[in-house]
């Protein structure tokens, strides 16, 4: 008996009619897939070959585009070429001229370096000549003012020796060693006393020196015009010399020279040169005439001899702490002796103590080496 499935109105559907009519459906359903795949593929190949001749007609084109492209491309290598050709050639000669120029200028401008280096030295050291020559000429200028002013008033004249003399004898000796302006037994005031050591007389030092007739000497605009001044110089000076030999020379209160300080070396110098006489009868009147480098070298003289003295009067303190020095010395042996006998019993009982230790120790090496056999105490060695 066939099975109904369900019914449609009064007809029953029946299993075999079901699968029938689903084998019709799918049959009809395939038909129609096939047609439109065939119409699908119909159109996709008349697509296909207008694809084709567009994808010709492109392939032609890029074709001869790529050839124009090709041709201009050889064309601009080979303008390439020339035209790198051409510029390396310019740019090589451009950079031999500006290296030729650079060397060209950089000698120019080194020489004109030189060149210009030299005259600047050349003129500075004439400049500095120049500068020291014009300071020099304005310090003699001013120097020669000055001194001018100087010796043209007889006041400043002597305050200029005094000066220049207290100044060489403050900085050579203490203020313990001279006096200016001291005043004498017979009320006479020199310039300057020296006061020498061992109670002996002092040394006087007049600085009163006669430059009137020196001036009027140099001032002289004829031949007799310098003899009067030479013979009023020589004149000036011997009244000097003799005013110093009577009132500074007093035996047993100075000594029997005394210095007449001349405040110039050139003027010192002078006197030598051209006043021989002058200078050896000052000599046989006691009375030396010193410039300001020879008056500082006897101070240093007489420094030194300063110096000896007080050294003298300090020998018996010295030879004092010379023996308080060796009581010290012999006291300190005694007791370096003293030290060196403890030193002595020290090292001695050292040497007992470590004879004490090697027995000892020998004794503990005797322990160490016994053997006990068959309980007996057998020792070795």
């Amino acid at each position: 008996m066939e099975k109904i499935i369900f019914n449609i109105g009064n007809i029953p559907v029946r299993l075999e009619i079901l699968a029938l009519a689903a084998f019709v459906l799918l049959a009809l359903l395939l038909i129609i897939i096939l047609y439109a795949q065939l119409s699908s593929n119909k159109n996709r190949q008349v697509e296909l070959l207008k694809s084709k001749k567009q994808n010709d007609e492109l392939e032609r084109h890029m074709a001869s585009v790529l050839q124009v492209q090709s041709e201009m491309t050889g064309r601009m290598q080979t303008m390439s070429e020339i035209f790198g050709t051409r510029t390396s050639d310019l740019a090589k000669t451009l950079v031999d001229k500006i290296e030729t120029t650079n060397q060209r200028m950089g000698h120019n401008l080194s020489e004109n370096r030189i060149k210009t280096e030299q005259s600047l030295s050349k003129l500075n050291e004439r400049l500095a000549v120049i500068d020291k020559a014009q300071s020099t000429i304005t310090d003699l200028s001013s120097e020669i003012v000055s001194l001018q002013s100087i010796l043209s008033n007889k006041q400043t004249r002597g305050a200029f020796g005094q000066g220049r003399m207290e100044v060489i004898i403050a900085d050579g000796l203490a203020p313990s060693g001279y006096t200016f302006q001291a005043t004498l037994s017979n009320a006479s005031r020199p310039d300057c006393l020296i006061h020498m050591p061992n109670d002996a007389p002092d040394l006087v030092i007049d600085a009163k020196f006669p430059l009137e007739a020196w001036q009027r000497m140099n001032e002289g605009e004829n031949a007799q015009d310098l003899k009067q001044a030479r013979t009023a110089f020589k004149n000036d000076i011997s009244v000097h010399v003799k005013a110093i030999a009577s009132k500074y020379l007093i035996a047993g209160e100075t000594q029997d020279t005394a210095f007449m300080f001349v405040p110039s070396e050139s003027i010192f110098a002078d006197l030598h040169e051209h006043f021989e006489d002058v200078i050896q009868k000052a000599n046989r009147a006691r009375v030396v005439i010193v410039s300001p480098s020879l008056l500082m070298l006897s101070i240093q003289v007489v420094q030194a001899l300063l110096r000896d003295v007080k050294m003298r009067e300090q020998a018996h303190l010295i030879q004092k702490e010379v023996r308080l020095l060796m009581d010290d010395i012999g006291r300190l042996d005694e007791r370096v002796e003293k030290l060196q006998t403890h030193f002595n019993s020290a090292s001695k009982d050292i040497d007992l103590i470590v004879t004490s230790s090697k027995k000892i120790t020998r004794r503990s090496g005797n322990i160490e080496a016994m053997e006990f056999e068959n309980d007996k105490v057998k020792i070795e060695g």
